[in-house]
């Protein structure tokens, strides 16, 4: 019983007997007319038998169920909260010994390691094109998770349509590109500004706007930007989407059969594969996504990035400080956008095809996991979660039937053991030495 007076909300055993007593009395007005009374056939006459029994057992079950799980809770809140205590202390002490030293070790291993992994995947699975594939699936998903971290994670602005941005950026790759002749180095910095103009366009009627106001906002945007794509034909080809997108070049060398213009095999006097394309798909999305890793880390730093965490934690506090929310606010939808908008331009040119099929609210949904799921703030937990909610979709196709189900039911897990998300601790922007001055 010891452990129950570190937890300031744990119920003493009365308490929980009235508790569990309260269950089983709801269960017994639920029960009577679900399992106490059934009707049966007498004659060709229904009439109405009881089952007390039965009803007994379900309530005797309730009690008894939640009086375990209330001790199960409390139990947990207890180690929980010493855990918390313990880590809390380990870290002040390891933080005074470090004198500002950054980061964590483990955590710089695991990053460098991964980068390793990405870096030389292709090498081993060079003649998988299922694996390269999955694997570019999923840096994409890494890219949208750092760009809609800048509006949630870093901002605290929830965003439950960024998928309009995803589309506004492959949309006008795919208009620029097959109605007006652009590559796709040309269009990838229009598509990239027109998508920060839209998030601009978000941004500004829900600045006032807060917790479920701004997500229904934001959800709104984006299906009014996915029907928008729908109806307006002229433009973006309705549901029949926009086809024969440019595939992207390397310095100008396309990834096809040798003909009478230089192709990438025939310049390097290479034999022609078509494994060529897919690879360097994979090594244009990681630079892309490394780019983009640094970016939103130096911009953490600078003081717009300070800004946007100093708006989610207080923004009362932060106008008071002189900070204009608008502004920082408005910054923060125009990056999160921009970086999206390049994503949906990889993924146009890696598609060939795009239609307002692709841009659904299941996308947002999943997006928004991955950062949820990975960790508020932090970059590399962004790229776990993107890997697990990616692959275990794919891990489960020998599972056809229970596909969903069991990417739901990880997805509680998850939320159930590590409520702050994979990597629930985020490394601090600014740190202070001993002597107290900032580093």
């Amino acid at each position: 019983m010891a452990a129950f007076v570190l937890a300031p909300h744990a119920l003493s055993p009365a308490t929980r007997l009235k508790d569990a007593a309260a269950v089983a009395f709801i269960a017994l007005l639920l029960g009577i007319p679900m399992i106490g009374l059934t009707t049966v056939d007498s004659g060709g006459a229904l009439q109405i038998a009881t089952r007390w029994p039965t009803l007994f057992i379900f309530v005797g079950v309730a009690f008894a169920g939640r009086l375990v799980l209330r001790y199960g809770i409390d139990r947990f809140k207890a180690h929980q909260l010493t855990r918390e205590r313990s880590a809390a202390a380990t870290a002040a002490a390891a933080l005074a010994e470090s004198s500002g030293r950054s980061g964590s070790p483990l955590l710089t291993w695991v990053a460098w390691a991964a980068l390793g992994i990405a870096l030389t995947l292709p090498i081993f699975f060079a003649d998988n094109r299922y694996v390269v594939d999955t694997a570019t699936t999923v840096l994409i998903y890494v890219m949208l998770g750092w760009g809609l971290n800048v509006v949630v994670g870093l901002a605290g602005l929830l965003d439950l349509g960024y998928v309009a941005f995803y589309a506004v950026g492959a949309y006008t790759y795919g208009i620029l590109g097959t109605q007006f002749g652009w590559g796709f180095w040309e269009a990838l910095p229009v598509a990239g500004g027109m998508a920060a103009f839209f998030g601009v366009l978000l941004g500004w009627p829900t600045l006032r706007l807060r917790g479920d106001y701004l997500a229904i906002v934001t959800l709104g945007f984006g299906e009014i930007v996915r029907v928008i794509l729908v109806n307006w034909t002229e433009l973006s080809g309705g549901p029949n989407g926009i086809a024969s997108i440019p595939r992207p070049t390397f310095f100008g060398l396309e990834l096809k059969p040798p003909g009478d213009d230089p192709t990438f095999a025939s310049f390097f006097g290479l034999e022609y594969s078509p494994s060529h394309r897919v690879i360097f798909l994979y090594y244009l999305i990681l630079a892309l996504a490394l780019i983009t890793n640094l970016f939103v880390s130096r911009m953490r730093k600078l003081p717009i990035g300070r800004a946007w965490e100093a708006i989610r934690e207080d923004e009362i506090a932060c106008k008071a400080m002189g900070i204009n929310a608008r502004n920082v606010k408005l910054s923060a939808f125009a990056i999160g956008a921009m970086l999206g908008g390049f994503a949906g331009v990889f993924f146009a040119a890696r598609m060939g095809f795009i239609s307002p099929e692709s841009f659904t609210f299941s996308e947002s949904a999943i997006i928004l996991a991955i950062v949820v799921l990975g960790g508020m703030g932090s970059q590399l937990g962004v790229v776990l979660a993107s890997l697990v909610l990616v692959l275990l979709p794919e891990l489960g196709r020998d599972f056809a039937e229970y596909r969903m189900l069991l990417f739901g039911a990880a997805m509680v897990m998850i939320m159930v053991w590590r409520p702050g998300g994979i990597l629930s601790h985020r490394e601090p922007t600014l740190r202070y030495a001993a002597d107290g001055e900032g580093k």
